[in-house]
């Protein structure tokens, strides 16, 4: 249902979908163009950078930087070049006709001749005690960016998929040992990273606690994780159990915990737009060389950052697809001023035919 003009707070060139490293990116580049971005920072604002505390790899800060202060700058420097950002979670997005409708969470209507999708993916958490105080000291769902911070540690990885073997792999690198925690007996991991995994275990790098689970995470901002605890049951799946004599609780000292069970990419509100689409709910993006590459199958809807990558998921690489997605839309936008403007003069000269 396309909205009634009257409804319209506001027409815009271009909507960026989240505040993240690649919706800021976008934003900074999409000013810069004269495009005069409206970046709505979503249900998570600043993305998933908000919740680490140090960034260490994000180029040019060779003494690294806070995520929050991070995101925090690149609101400012795309604000310089005449973004705007608003609190608001978009809610649907209507693509029969254009400009685009866009409806907010609290009724508001926009609409816009663009939109950048870069509204991220949501990492998956337990839902357990401590987790909510120790996300960002001591519990992070990324190893690539804080693994350093936790240098000869023990270090916990809880999941079962290619991501947690990855993760547990990639660890040993800084752990004293690594425990790979996994409700089950059997892994969903492919066969590659389970083998590469093994060889690990046999090096004694990591130790595997099949059919255990988190059900507390101990600890404080102040000193980071210091135990969690921990249910085990020989026929897995020890949380729906817990009655049974045969569930073990115990606590166990670790000094950092990494979840890798799994992002949940936010895309709901382009349900209905004829985007597409992958089996995890990703948008796919055009890809490949040359121009174009964040274009979805709807011209004028452009993706950026983790919403599309299910892969690296950094912040380095989502800023460089926001800035993609900016020259993208900009090159949408520009080719739609000139269908106006030649519709425009054929108009006219279809009219002084007339006369």
């Amino acid at each position: 249902m396309t909205a009634n003009a009257d409804d319209v707070v506001e027409h815009r060139p271009l909507i960026v979908a989240g505040s993240g490293i690649a919706g800021l990116s976008a934003a900074i580049y999409a000013g810069r163009s004269n495009n005069e971005p409206l970046v709505f920072e979503g249900d998570e604002p600043g993305g998933q950078l908000t919740l680490t505390t140090e960034v260490d790899n994000y180029p040019g800060f060779p003494e690294g930087i806070s995520g929050p202060e991070l995101v925090q700058n690149m609101k400012q420097q795309a604000q310089r070049f005449g973004a705007e950002i608003k609190n608001g979670i978009i809610e649907s997005v209507e693509a029969e006709d254009r400009p685009f409708t866009v409806r907010l969470k609290n009724g508001d209507v926009y609409t816009a001749d663009a939109i950048i999708a870069a509204s991220g993916a949501s990492a998956r958490t337990l839902g357990i005690p401590g987790e909510d105080d120790l996300m960002g000291y001591g519990l992070s769902t990324c190893a690539t960016c804080d693994g350093a911070f936790f240098r000869d540690e023990k270090i916990m990885v809880v999941g079962g998929g290619d991501a947690a073997m990855e993760e547990a792999n990639f660890l040993t690198k800084f752990a004293s040992t690594v425990y790979l925690v996994h409700r089950r007996e059997e892994f969903r991991a492919e066969d590659y990273w389970i083998d590469r995994v093994m060889e690990k275990v046999d090096e004694g790098e990591i130790e595997i606690m099949r059919n255990t689970e988190v059900t507390e995470l101990h600890g404080s901002k102040e000193e980071g994780v210091d135990h969690v605890s921990l249910v085990s049951h020989p026929e897995g799946h020890p949380t729906d159990k817990l009655d049974d004599p045969e569930t073990e609780a115990f606590d166990f000292d670790v000094g950092a915990v990494f979840y890798a069970i799994g992002h949940t990419p936010n895309t709901g509100y382009l349900e209905g737009t004829g985007v597409e689409l992958d089996e995890e709910n990703y948008l796919i993006a055009q890809g490949g060389s040359g121009g174009n590459q964040t274009a979805t199958d709807v011209p004028g809807i452009f993706g950026a950052g983790d919403v599309v990558d299910s892969h690296y998921q950094q912040a380095a690489t989502a800023g460089g697809m926001g800035v993609k997605a900016a020259l993208d839309a900009d090159d949408y936008l520009e080719e739609l001023k000139r269908e106006e403007k030649a519709a425009a003069t054929s108009e006219v000269a279809a009219a002084e035919s007339d006369d």
